[in-house]
């Protein structure tokens, strides 16, 4: 499904609103929110010069500090690979360094710079605020039970 920006047509809302029954409604939903991730990641980049999966990274280690990349992998369920890259490009612009675990050598934490730390503070217009805005219209039980469904599906697909 690609999303095409209105000029408010009838006949582009009727496609958009179209039903497709269980599954295929639910991954449209899943599709729209991607495409919302990838689309405000991007006005983040510019922006704020960081994209919402850094500023996810770098919000996750000023939440706990000496982290291993390991550690940061599994917390994003992602490949360390993965994390490797992202935490690369963090250190490359100084956001993140890492340095040796003084009770384990071979062991590296991740720290924050202090140009690192400038780039936690809430801002408006990053993907953690949408988030944020949008689960405050609903109540505990709500955002709960939405959770266990994303939780399952994550697992379904491998990703836990």
């Amino acid at each position: 499904m690609e999303r095409r920006t209105s000029n408010g047509s009838g006949a582009e809302t009727a496609a958009r609103e179209r039903p497709l029954g269980g599954e295929l409604d639910f991954l449209r939903l899943l599709w729209a929110i991607n495409h919302g991730l990838n689309t405000t990641s991007r006005r983040m980049q510019n922006e704020f010069g960081i994209t919402g999966q850094q500023r996810l990274v770098i919000r996750i280690i000023a939440a706990f500090p000496g982290l291993s990349a390991g550690e940061l992998a599994a917390v994003l369920h992602i490949h360390p690979s993965t994390a490797t890259g992202i935490l690369q490009r963090l250190e490359a612009r100084q956001l993140v360094r890492r340095r040796a675990d003084p009770e384990d050598g071979r062991r590296q934490q991740l720290q924050l710079t202090p140009k690192g730390r400038r780039l936690t503070a809430p801002r408006v217009g990053t993907v953690e605020a949408s988030v944020r805005r949008t689960l405050g219209r609903f109540n505990a039980a709500d955002v709960a039970r939405t959770r266990n469904v994303l939780v399952a599906l994550s697992s379904s697909l491998g990703l836990d």
